[in-house]
Parts: C-alpha cells; sequence; structure tokens
C-alpha cells in the first residue's frame, strides 16, 4: 500500500495542490492535523483532501477554529487568524473537523498531530521527547506533525532514542527499530526550505520518503496580502520559518 502523509496544510491551497499532484497515484492519503489556520483557503483545502478520501485527524488549529479549545492558548498573530479562519469555515467543514480526534490507529500506524504523549500541543523536536512517547503507543510507527519539520525518531535496543532530520529526497527503510516520523508541513515549512513538503510511506516495501515540491508562494502571499491577513505569516512563506 503507498500512502500519501501530508501534515499541517495550513488553509495554504496552492501547496496542497502542488502536493497532490506531485504524489500522483497512491492508494490512500492522510493528513496529521492542522489543515487550517494561517493561510486564505480554510474550507478549499479542507475540501480538496476530502475529495481524494482523506483519512485525518485534528490538530490545534482545526481545534481553535471549531471554539474546541481557546484562542488565549495562541500567540496573537496567530489568534488573529483563528478568529478569522472560524468565521471563515463553512458548515460542512466545520463538522467536518469536529468529528476528528488528535490521535488514531489506522493500518497499524498511529497517528498524532502533537506526540502520542500529548497529541494536541507538545511538539517533538528532541531524543528525550521521542523516548518518553515511545511509552505512549503500541504500533511500530508512529506519524506526527506540529513542528512543521521533517524528522524521523528511532527507538534502538539500549532504551535511547536517536533524532534526524529529513531533508528532500531522503528514504528510510524500516527495521525492528521503532519509529516516529514527521512529514514536515505543506502549508507553511519552518525549516529554511519553504517548498511544501510531505512524506510517502509504502507498507509493502516498509519505505518512508521525504519529498519536496515548489509552489507558487508569490501567489498565496497576494492572496494573503488581499485579505489583510498578518504580514507575519504572508512574510515567512518565502523564507521557510
Amino acid at each position: 500500500m503507498r500512502i500519501g502523509v501530508v501534515s499541517d496544510t495550513h488553509s495554504n491551497l496552492l501547496a496542497v495542490e502542488a502536493v497532490l499532484a506531485d504524489m500522483d497515484r497512491v492508494d490512500a492519503l492522510w493528513c496529521l492535523g492542522d489543515f487550517v489556520g494561517y493561510g486564505p483557503w480554510p474550507n478549499e483545502v479542507i475540501a480538496v483532501q476530502r475529495d481524494r478520501g482523506v483519512s485525518a485527524i485534528v490538530g490545534n488549529h482545526d481545534l481553535g477554529a471549531i471554539g474546541a479549545i481557546s484562542t488565549a492558548d495562541f500567540n496573537a498573530d496567530a489568534a488573529t487568524m483563528t478568529e478569522w479562519t472560524a468565521q471563515q469555515l463553512g458548515a460542512e467543514s466545520a463538522a467536518y473537523l469536529k468529528s476528528l480526534v488528535p490521535m488514531r490507529e489506522i493500518h497499524g500506524v498511529t497517528l498524532a498531530h502533537g506526540t502520542p504523549r500529548e497529541p494536541v500541543w507538545e511538539y517533538l523536536l528532541s531524543p528525550a521527547a521521542a523516548l518518553a512517547s515511545f511509552d505512549c503507543f503500541a504500533t511500530q510507527l508512529c506519524l506526527v506533525g506540529h513542528t512543521h519539520i521533517p524528522t524521523l525518531f528511532l527507538e534502538d535496543s539500549k532504551g535511547t532514542a536517536a533524532g534526524s532530520y529529513m531533508a528532500a529526497g531522503e528514504r528510510h527503510t524500516l527495521d525492528r527499530r521503532r519509529a516516529i516520523a514527521n512529514p514536515g508541513s505543506v502549508g507553511q515549512p519552518r525549516d529554511r526550505d519553504p517548498r511544501a513538503a510531505y512524506l510517502i510511506y509504502d507498507s509493502d516495501q516498509r519505505t518512508l520518503e521525504w519529498r519536496r515540491v515548489p509552489y507558487d508562494i508569490a501567489a498565496v502571499q497576494a492572496r494573503m496580502r488581499g485579505l489583510r491577513l498578518p504580514r507575519f505569516f504572508i512574510d515567512r512563506l518565502e523564507v521557510g520559518v
């Protein structure tokens, strides 16, 4: 089974469309949460993934947009975007986000937005955090988002964990070690590579492949300026931070 894995699409329709076109034929599409937030097309980003039969979990920005968590938990600009997104969401989009959970197991793989230990808010950025998370799921592979950084953490037989940044084109073949993988962000990368990031998981070959694809960042920025969205979120798209 060949599965396209996306995360943190953040209402960036042009990035999502570029990724879906790049991954070509897959047997399934999984989204690790944060469909919305930051970008200008919340309903369209949800719809285009649902049209592809996405299996998904919910992220903190999704929860904020449907009022399930307070915007007080976000920084000022993120709170502004969350409130704007909430006003834009159609009833069907909101109902869909409300139907999702922040952590689930599918085809023998655990999906969590943040970490298995704290699926909504925790950022998995260190081997120590990964080690704690390995105690919180039972499958060999766990896929997470939230950090916007493509990473791979492996648990070894000594009860320790090692982490690596995964650049475009890097591959990992799963072995006996348990693994936590992050595809990076489609809609707002933060690893100084502005190209949209995603992952191909081949369950038959037991491989993970990290991919990047360019998209029309200037067009997204123009749309955001026209809507008078926070400048910080506009500027960061072109530098990937």
